[in-house]
């Protein structure tokens, strides 16, 4: 018989990969088939059913992979006697990605690893280890060692992906191979994307691994990847039990050490690194996690403590990484597109820094046109110095250069919000559409109760009742009484007195920081638009006889005019930082670390709950760390550029001890909550909303209820009963780390959902992958298309709205476009921010949405699974093409009309950049 050929990714026959071991048993097979012309009675199938069982058989059958050698073929045309096993070798196609870029080191050290692979045999080497157990030793059936071929040859390829062969020798009766061990003998790590096992009767058995792999002599250990077969604990095949807890007790580790970038342990710790006590007192910060400041759990690093504190971590600042487990540290070319946004950050404030040390006449804008000129020319560096001096000066110089030479790095983006209105951020009407069509529309709430009434400590805050009256909002209602409005549902309100006021007194003292705790009223109209009729700004009361609280309402002349323009940018600057530190970090970041953390501790990479989760937690760890390093820092961006300013996360803790419940959290609790929705089973999500043009609430429900159906239908093929999930160790194992250890702080509190039930399940998934999803998405990517105009969304205010009997009133009167420039961020802060959240808001180009997956033919080895994921993917699909058709709808105000934007932050699809749309399947910026 002719010699096999060797074709790299391809077959040389068809069908199954494995020739049956035994002549008699394929005569037999034939044989029956004959006699019987077919196994069931013949039905007739609709076409679209033959196409996807087609589609399902394409995707089960995966890559091509090797062909079978000549020895299979052999071994397999000889009659096994019974209890003769005879040894046969299969053929295994390793997927290993290159990178794009490496450096001098690296280069040298994949030299050196060809080198040795091909003279002394340093190699990869693989072992398959079946399902089975040999029933003489007790242990899990082995193959012989294989290593890779040809490594030393293919050290050239520049291809993104190189694939490698191994063969392997085992026994007729080894069974089928559930996991596979890899041995690195280099000397560098190396990106394993695949591997994929041919020559068994089952056909090809896929091991999607992506995963690095350290070399032995940093980490002795072997890898274990196990196959795309999903088991529940219960069901795990005896082969693989103990590879199963091994693996898990790995990733676990022992929760000693100071963890190595290389290391791929998970574990918990409190957030003790924000601050830098040993650069000086003005950089202690408190601790956040535990009985005095509950906050959730984060990734633990084991760093050294401080000199100056030894129950704070010591700092690690950039461009040092932080320790993140290995595998989840960004890819190639998602550390690429974030370190270009990162430099393009540092060019974009560099000139307003160097600008504001040598001058202070240019620290603020002076004109809305030195703010428009950022997009046109960029900032340009106008200093006034000699040339000899200029000269001496190469950093300047290279500045220069940089905004000479045309290419646009020192100029912004225009912002969307400027696409088709540029006065539009003066408008009420754009003012109320974006508290439910903007970046942060999870705030509104419908006013149940007129005056509303705080809910703090009246011996510490002052009286409970609001200083709005009936009279600040009768003339706006329509020729409604307040009473008929409320009961009509035609009043809302964003509420920032609570969570604002008990910090008050602190930020107010802060050298350029000048805030209010808000209240703004908005009326819903007869055409179905919001208008906003009444804002109320607090103060702490300074004594019994102050006046803490001021009532601003729509202008009538042109200091009322003003007047309101500072009382709504005070309003967006409470906002700017609610929306930042409780809904995004806190309600999408944080509290989901501690349940990526516990996922990779606590379920086996083979639970299908993993394998359903998988995605939804790619890259957040980074992020999250990233964010601890250089965003929510003591003196970090956050703090810089945010009114609260080194208060600013201990209000995210406020948040998350007085106001975050997990149980909360689902799109449907939220919207009853804050009374925007009520109960209605007629309705097709179950909910009737009481402002129908809500494009969040709209669009959200049918992504929810798209998300909702997919992980019913996962779970409930795995449970069908309610005793196999109360029995599931590591689902409950998991279910309980991340609440009692992630979020040891409020782990006592009643509302914690139980974990009992296929439905308690279903729930659960669905909030997590909803927040991890299109929560995040509706939060962030349209931070730098709405926020990237300081003037529409300051994030930082640096003056009160004066009264007639302030010193600073004159000065109002006589030039009231400078004083509220003067209110603004200044330059440095403004900028600094915009080029930050410029980068917040991009996707970049290995960006995986909703409805996608990576390899999506073999993240499982379930067929009905894989059919179901295509069928979520299709109506993810149907919601984009519904999402377009809403925003074309002039009777929907909040996303149609003269210079309106469409809401597009949870159309699921984008490209790379910022587009102000697309629902990634994580948070993974």
């Amino acid at each position: 018989m002719a010699l096999t050929k060797e074709i790299m990714g391809g077959r040389l026959i068809g069908g199954p990969s494995f020739v049956t071991t035994s002549r008699m048993f394929m005569n037999q097979r034939l044989g029956m088939v004959k006699k019987n012309q077919f196994l069931v009675s013949p039905v007739l199938v609709p076409l679209q059913q033959i196409r996807r069982q087609e589609q399902v058989r394409r995707v089960v059958k995966g890559p091509p992979v090797a062909v079978i050698s000549e020895d299979i073929i052999k071994a397999n045309n000889n009659t096994i006697l019974p209890g003769k096993a005879v040894k046969f070798k299969v053929r295994a196609l390793v997927a290993v990605r290159n990178k794009h870029k490496e450096d001098l080191k690296e280069t040298i050290v994949k030299q050196l690893d060809a080198l040795t692979d091909s003279i002394i045999g340093r190699n990869v080497v693989l072992e398959l280890i079946s399902t089975e157990v040999d029933p003489k030793s007790k242990e899990p059936k082995r193959s012989k060692e294989a290593a890779l071929r040809d490594w030393s040859k293919k050290s050239n390829i520049k291809a993104e992906r190189v694939h490698y062969t191994a063969e392997f020798t085992v026994d007729s009766d080894f069974g089928v191979p559930g996991a596979i061990t890899v041995s690195n003998k280099h000397q560098q790590e190396f990106f394993l994307e695949t591997i994929t096992i041919d020559g068994f009767a089952c056909g090809p058995i896929h091991f999607p691994c992506n995963s690095w792999v350290q070399p032995k002599k940093d980490h002795p250990a072997e890898r274990i990847f196990f196959s795309n077969k999903p088991y529940l604990p219960s069901e795990t095949p005896a082969g693989l039990k103990a590879l199963r807890d091994k693996e898990l007790s790995n990733l676990r580790g022992d929760g000693k050490g100071v963890r190595k970038m290389s290391d791929r342990i998970y574990d918990f710790d409190v957030y003790n690194d924000l601050g830098n006590p040993d650069k000086g007192n003005h950089l202690v910060r408190p601790r956040l996690g535990g009985k005095a400041i509950p906050y959730p759990r984060r990734c633990r690093t084991g760093r050294l403590p401080m000199d100056s504190d030894i129950n704070a971590e010591s700092r690690v600042e950039k461009p040092t990484p932080l320790y993140v487990p290995r595998d989840e540290q960004f890819e190639e070319s998602k550390q690429i597109t974030f370190s270009n946004g990162r430099l393009r950050a540092v060019l974009h404030t560099l000139i307003p820094a160097i600008k504001a040390s040598i001058s202070a006449d240019n620290q603020d804008f002076s004109s809305f046109s030195d703010i428009d000129v950022l997009y046109k020319e960029g900032l340009l560096l106008k200093v006034g110095l000699q040339d000899e001096i200029w000269k001496n000066l190469p950093l300047l110089k290279a500045v220069n250069k940089i905004q000479e030479s045309g290419e646009g790095h020192l100029k912004y983006d225009t912002p969307k919000i400027l696409s088709r209105d540029k006065l539009a951020w003066l408008r009420d009407d754009e003012f109320a559409r974006e508290t439910v069509s903007g970046i942060n529309p999870v705030s509104i709430e419908r006013l149940r109760v007129f005056p509303p009434r705080s809910s703090l400590d009246p011996e510490i805050y002052g009286p409970l009742e609001s200083a709005l009256e009936e009279e600040h909002i009768l003339g706006h209602l329509n020729g409604l009484s307040v009473s008929q409005a409320l009961e009509e549902n035609k009043l809302f309100m964003i509420d920032y007195h609570d969570i604002y006021l008990p910090f008050l007194d602190r930020i107010n003292a802060l050298d350029g920081r000048k805030a209010y705790a808000t209240r703004t009223i908005f009326f819903l109209t007869p055409l179905g638009t919001l208008k906003p009729i009444a804002i109320e700004l607090s103060l702490p009361p300074a004594g019994p006889n102050s006046r803490s609280k001021r009532v601003v309402t729509p202008p009538v002349d042109a200091t009322g005019s003003w007047i309101w323009q500072l009382a709504k940018a005070h309003v967006c600057s409470n906002d700017a930082s609610v929306h930042q530190l409780v809904h995004h970090w806190l309600r999408t970041h944080a509290s989901l670390e501690p349940f990526i953390l516990a996922a990779h501790r606590q379920l086996s990479a083979m639970h299908p709950i993993f394998k359903l989760l998988d995605p939804h937690m790619r890259y957040t760890l980074e992020i999250n760390a990233l964010a601890r390093q250089n965003l929510i820092n003591g003196d970090g961006v956050i703090e810089s550029c945010f009114t609260p300013g080194q208060y600013s996360m201990e209000i995210s803790a406020a948040a998350y001890k007085n106001f975050w419940r997990f149980d909360k959290e689902s799109l449907h609790a939220d919207l009853i909550r804050r009374g925007m929705a009520v109960p209605d089973p007629t309705q097709p999500h179950g909910l009737k909303l009481l402002l129908e043009d809500y494009p969040y609430a709209q669009d959200g429900l049918l992504i929810w209820s798209a998300i909702e159906n997919w992980v019913r239908t996962y779970v409930e093929h795995y449970y069908p009963d309610s005793s196999i999930v109360c029995n599931d160790k590591e689902l409950q194992a998991w279910y309980s780390e991340a609440v009692n250890v992630g979020h040891f702080d409020l782990r006592d509190a009643d509302w914690w959902p139980k974990l009992a039930t296929s439905d308690d399940l279903i729930w659960i998934l669905t909030v997590l992958i909803w927040l991890a999803s299109a929560q995040h998405a509706a939060l962030n990517f349209g931070q730098y298309p709405y926020g990237g105009y300081v003037p529409n969304r300051p994030t930082l205010m640096r003056r009160l709205i004066p009264e007639e009997n302030d010193p600073e009133y004159a000065n109002f009167l006589a030039d009231p476009q400078k004083y509220f420039l003067l209110a603004l961020p200044n330059v440095l802060q403004g900028t600094k921010l915009m080029a930050v959240i410029d980068t917040l808001s991009t996707h970049s180009p290995d960006e995986e949405y909703i409805g996608e997956r990576q390899q999506p033919s073999i993240w499982t080895g379930d067929a009905e699974m894989i059919e179901a994921f295509y069928d979520f993917s299709a109506k993810i699909q149907q919601i984009e093409q519904e999402i377009n058709r809403r925003n074309a709808d002039p009777s929907l105000k909040h996303r149609c009309g003269a210079g309106v934007l469409p809401y597009e932050l949870l159309a699921p699809s984008s490209g790379p950049g910022v587009t102000c749309r697309g629902v990634p399947n994580s948070v993974t910026i």
